[in-house]
């Protein structure tokens, strides 16, 4: 297929056929997250998975400082891809790989000299408090690995090629299970193994994308040029910031209302956890969507083709309600027997209640995520920056203020009511932003 189908081919079919990789690739992705608690809380225990859920929130914003920033990144080399600048592009993308390389670095270090002070301020209870730290640092170690991969992604999907990404990500996933069972069930090594076996799969994956990606770079005869740029860099900050904000935001609430969690038990905290990781999973399609608008937009842009941005939003959402019937359906019948799989036979009947009432109430919600991830990737690709950064910060706020000022008084599902009213409010700012067509002119 050509590289530059996303000016080409109808909207709909652009947007389905370039998102498509990237929802398998991150379903495969959270597969292999699922995998380490699945494995985890049946074979080391609920305490287990209890550490693994309160370490998971602060992971994911590492996560999504790696995936936001290379979305930030690859709207730049959309753009120069798609008016054909190949020596700006590699610019681009070489000035992200020693920018986003000397972050992880330092993000790494940070995590490794704090993990035990995080996790004590966010309440985690003493029980799991010890096992959490230790899976945070193994998590650490490989960071440089994590942002390598998910910055790779991102310029592998900025050049047309998201189907690259995927079969790294179902070899990474697949060998990441491997490795949780071997680690985990024959070595006995605990959540210490579950860490290792992520940061090992990641490493290789990681390699390998860098060297194909190279490649790649090579047949576009793109010429030489130096590695590092400080006007490039600038002009990816500039969009970057707030993308890993966007990016960030789900995990930063969940942070910060994780202390709340963790105040009701590590009973209702592996439930809980379990139900993040569905929760997870469901997000992806809804990502994957924003991501493609994202790229879509910002090639059209490049390619003097705006008239075709608003016809790819319509065609964006027309996907997100599709994904979201799916999804509520499957969660509102097998809500029970997905939360028993994580906690194994001898799981508590508190854990288990928390996780079920958490999926059910969220399975009618997701197209609100959906509709405010499309949107954004409109936003998002056209740089029309300012107006994406409040509502992702209004979204953060409602979520925090309401969890923690409400789920102490009226219980934990408090935590989960907040949600779909941060993402509303979130979609309703980006939306009013959107049809004002201030971004056609940026």
């Amino acid at each position: 297929m050509q590289n530059d189908y996303l000016v080409q081919k109808k909207p709909f079919n652009a947007l389905f056929i370039f998102s498509l990789p990237m929802i398998i690739g991150n379903l495969f992705q959270q597969t292999y997250t699922m995998a380490d608690s699945a494995i985890v809380g049946r074979y080391v225990g609920e305490q287990a998975l209890a550490a693994v859920g309160a370490s998971y929130s602060l992971t994911n914003i590492f996560i999504c400082i790696a995936f936001g920033g290379g979305v930030g990144a690859s709207v730049v080399v959309s753009r120069y891809f798609g008016a054909k600048e190949l020596n700006r592009m590699k610019l681009a993308v070489l000035t992200s790989f020693v920018t986003f390389l000397v972050i992880s670095f330092a993000l790494g270090g940070t995590g490794l000299l704090l993990s035990r002070h995080i996790m004590i301020l966010l309440n985690t209870p003493a029980d799991v408090l010890d096992m959490a730290v230790e899976y945070l640092n193994i998590y650490f170690l490989g960071l440089p690995f994590l942002f390598m991969y998910n910055i790779l992604s991102s310029m592998f999907n900025a050049l047309g090629k998201s189907r690259i990404p995927l079969y790294f990500l179902i070899f990474s996933s697949l060998f990441n299970i491997w490795l949780d069972i071997v680690l985990i069930t024959r070595f006995h090594m605990g959540v210490a193994g579950a860490a290792w076996a992520t940061l090992i799969a990641q490493g290789i994956s990681a390699v390998l994308s860098f060297l194909v990606f190279m490649i790649l770079l090579k047949k576009l005869n793109c010429g030489h040029t130096k590695p590092f740029d400080r006007e490039e860099l600038s002009e990816m900050t500039r969009i970057a910031l707030p993308s890993i904000l966007q990016q960030s935001t789900v995990s930063i609430g969940m942070m910060l209302v994780q202390s709340v969690v963790n105040g009701f038990g590590s009973q209702a905290l592996a439930g809980f956890s379990a139900g993040m990781r569905v929760e997870s999973m469901c997000i992806v399609p809804m990502q994957a969507l924003g991501n493609a608008v994202s790229s879509f937009t910002a090639q059209n842009i490049g390619a003097q083709k705006k008239e075709r941005v608003p016809s790819g939003y319509r065609s964006s959402v027309r996907l997100v309600i599709l994904y979201a019937v799916i999804i509520c359906v499957i969660l509102e019948l097998f809500h029970e027997p997905v939360i028993q799989f994580f906690l194994g036979e001898d799981g508590t009947a508190k854990a288990l209640q928390t996780g079920s009432d958490y999926l059910v109430f969220m399975g009618w919600f997701f197209c609100l995520i959906g509709f405010k991830m499309t949107v954004d990737g409109v936003l998002r690709g056209a740089g029309d920056m300012k107006m994406f950064t409040i509502a992702n910060l209004v979204n953060l706020s409602i979520r925090v203020v309401l969890s923690m000022t409400l789920a102490p008084v009226a219980g934990i599902g408090m935590v989960w009511y907040s949600v779909p009213i941060g993402w509303f409010a979130n979609w309703a700012i980006s939306y009013r932003q959107y049809r004002t067509g201030k971004w056609r002119t940026l």
